[in-house]
């Protein structure tokens, strides 16, 4: 087959992304009210749209995830001298960028403003440069260009294309599909629905744990703080493609690797969402209130906040106050003001860990300044000295906490409450000292799940507070 051509799909075939949906992404990002603009482009006809998009987003088409397999076997047959194009439905710009900047193309054929180079026209054009030529694709649509080609190489192939696979012939397959459990769990951040178990504070320092109906109600919000949370995490992970892709770690995310489609992760984040509505629609109107505060801070976060510096980690500390609030909220009790203050300091303290750590690491990797954020690596001390001074609040807001409740008497016990002062010194010293000596794992939630001394410390202020309500 070496002296015929071989045209390559781009999209789900070359990369393991759609840059449709990647250039709907950035466009998306920078103004969410350009969906109304896509509305009437798409009426004008898909090019119109992917032209449009084009102009609106620019694409770092160098850290898009590739079939490495795949992008191994075109590498040989470059070197054995065959000619490639690049035959795509997606815009010219991004075409044109990705011959450019590789050494495997020869050439391209792609959408413009006036056509939309999928099935049977882009199997015309083909046929303008060669009647005899190979295809590689992944979609059902390639099958049109399939049927008249020498050769057909099917690249990850969705499952509608599997399917049809086994009606014609196909000359080789290079499938790398992965999504399976494990990795959903890893983009739905199972790990992280810990979190949501602060949901679980209100019913144990009120002494409700006692009561069933309690135990149920909180469960459910727990579930639906976890749903809403999972939909937020692909939403945040959609809008930071192109960060993720050049962070060291997180270029691993599902999303980012293209593990896991755009398409299919916009479907999931509106099923977590809705199902995440009906569980608080089930719970009552001060619940829902509460869940949705969560979602639009979040929201916002995602879109603004998180580009600026001191704003994202107070945001951060309010996520997590929220969720104790909307546990208050789902069996109606009132939230101790020194028990709300205690949580605002000591998630300000994590927030401020989390971002320590990140700078540790881009000092590591040789970098001044972090990607979408406003952090550079000069604020350390800054940020460690607030976040050691809030660590300290904390520990302060909480003995006026168990003063309090000594005062109204809440708890059977409340002095059984002391005992938990040492072990939160210590747990939040340990914190910070493993962030400073850089063992701190980006995410404090992740390290703590890990860290024997961090279970025990927090078991154990549990099982104290759970004491002090029933001795």
């Amino acid at each position: 087959m070496k002296d015929v051509p071989l045209f390559v799909d781009l999209d789900g075939t070359y990369t393991k992304t759609d840059l449709l949906f990647e250039s709907f992404l950035v466009a998306f990002k920078a103004n969410p009210f350009i969906i109304f603009n896509c509305i009437s482009w798409l009426i004008k006809g898909k090019a119109t749209l992917k032209s449009k998009l084009s102009e609106h987003a620019e694409i770092n088409t160098s850290t898009l995830p590739l079939n490495q397999e795949f992008i191994s076997y075109l590498v040989e047959e470059k070197r054995k001298g065959r000619k490639l194009y690049l035959a795509t439905a997606s815009n010219e710009k991004y075409a044109k960028e990705i011959v450019k900047n590789t050494d495997i193309f020869d050439g391209y054929i792609s959408s413009c403003d006036a056509i939309n180079l999928k099935g049977k026209a882009k199997l015309l054009r083909i046929k303008e440069i060669s009647e005899k030529f190979s295809y590689a694709g992944n979609d059902l649509v390639d099958f049109e260009i399939f049927e008249e080609a020498s050769e057909s190489l099917l690249v990850n192939p969705t499952k509608k294309a599997k399917k049809r696979a086994k009606k014609i012939p196909i000359n080789r397959v290079f499938d790398e599909h992965k999504s399976n459990t494990k990795v959903w769990a890893k983009q739905l951040r199972v790990h992280q629905w810990l979190k949501n178990l602060l949901v679980f504070v209100p019913v144990v320092v009120s002494g409700g744990f006692t009561d069933f109906n309690n135990v149920i109600t909180i469960i459910s919000a727990f579930l639906a703080f976890s749903f809403l949370a999972s939909s937020t995490y692909i939403l945040n992970d959609l809008l930071d493609l192109e960060s993720d892709r050049v962070h060291k770690r997180k270029k691993n995310r599902p999303l980012a690797a293209g593990t896991i489609s755009i398409k299919n992760g916009v479907f999931a984040s509106l099923f977590l969402l809705s199902t995440s509505v009906l569980i608080a629609t089930y719970l009552g109107y001060n619940f829902s209130l509460v869940l949705i505060a969560y979602l639009f801070l979040t929201l916002f976060y995602s879109f603004k906040i998180k580009q600026y510096i001191g704003m994202d980690v107070v945001a951060l500390a309010l996520l997590y106050t929220i969720r104790i609030l909307a546990g208050a909220a789902a069996i109606n009790v009132i939230v101790s003001f020194w028990l709300f203050a205690f949580s605002i300091f000591v998630f300000l303290s994590l927030a401020l860990v989390k971002r320590c750590s990140e700078i540790q690491s881009m000092e590591a990797e040789g970098k001044q300044r972090a990607n979408g954020r406003d952090y550079e690596i000069n604020d350390y001390a800054v940020l460690e000295s607030f976040g050691t001074s809030s660590a300290m609040l904390a520990v302060l807001m909480f003995c006026f906490y168990i003063n309090n409740n000594v005062l109204t008497n809440q708890y059977q016990q409340p002095n059984i409450l002391w005992l938990i002062v040492p072990a939160l010194c210590y747990w939040l010293m340990r914190m910070w000292i493993k962030t400073h000596r850089g063992e701190m794992h980006d995410d404090p939630i992740v390290f703590s799940l890990k860290d024997k001394g961090s279970l025990v410390t927090i078991g154990f202020c549990g099982l104290i507070a759970i004491a002090a309500q029933i001795l």
